[in-house]
């Protein structure tokens, strides 16, 4: 059984396990004074899929512009209380809290826990508790969103075969709610996933700073890949280019 995933850059990947899942889309060249300075705009047919999975509010995983350019009547999982930001666009807000699960297409989606910020912007008054996701199809994918390391990762599934986990962010400094690549390399023993992509990196920068800490945009993939090498070499860690696909092969467990 074969699982096709795609990172489109930064948090943006398409899942495609029974059903295609299209995760914090950013579909622009741009958002507020960020460019994109790595891979491309992801193409029309990324548009048409099954569920769209927004894992918190902060505008590089909720993004209205791109959220827009999606099929029209694609269901939305959206954090609960958050689906008045999707008002005015055609799509289906399912709004949904850790532990609830939601078939799309041929596949389960379970919500999970996840630790980082609930607020859309700084004071804002909507507020929507940020999840990450597994996606229950031939593979059991999870998607971390943005998160800390947190206490309940090594109860998330006990059939874990993927990891999706963020190692960075978009500007030279990395605060708040986040893991750098040693981090999310400390949580591969504990999640027990025979695979790993490095997500949330790499992709959009503020305008006009490219040359401050450049480490830091091009060089948490590979610094998660050198860390999980000593703490879990067992892992087969996917760096992967923005833009390109990697195919995971996953044992068929009917039997």
């Amino acid at each position: 059984m074969v699982v096709r995933l795609t990172w489109w850059g930064h948090a943006t990947l398409l899942i495609e396990d029974r059903a295609r899942v299209l995760t914090d889309p950013v579909l622009t060249g741009s958002l507020v004074h960020l460019r994109r300075r790595r891979g491309v705009r992801p193409p029309a047919a990324t548009r048409k899929v099954d569920a769209v999975l927004i894992s918190h509010l902060h505008v590089d995983h909720l993004h209205r512009p791109s959220l827009s350019l999606v099929e029209p009547g694609t269901p939305v999982l959206i954090p609960r209380g958050a689906a008045k930001l999707l008002a005015g666009l055609p799509l289906l807000p399912v709004e949904v809290v850790a532990g609830d699960v939601v078939p799309v297409g041929d596949a389960m989606v379970r919500v999970v826990h996840a630790a980082h910020d609930a607020t859309r912007w700084p004071f804002s008054r909507i507020r929507g508790e940020a999840v990450g996701y597994v996606v229950e199809g031939e593979a059991h994918t999870y998607f971390a969103g943005d998160t800390e390391a947190f206490p309940g990762m090594a109860d998330l599934d006990p059939r874990l075969d993927i990891a999706l986990l963020p190692v960075g962010g978009w500007g030279p400094w990395l605060r708040g709610q986040h893991m750098d690549p040693d981090d999310a390399a400390e949580c591969l023993p504990v999640l027990g996933a025979a695979v790993s992509i490095p997500i949330h990196y790499g992709t959009f920068w503020p305008r006009g700073v490219g040359w401050l800490r450049p480490r830091v945009f091009h060089d948490p993939g590979r610094e998660f890949a050198a860390r999980a090498r000593i703490v879990a070499p067992e892992v087969d860690v996917r760096v992967l280019a923005a833009g390109t696909t990697t195919s995971v092969l996953v044992a068929d467990r009917s039997s």
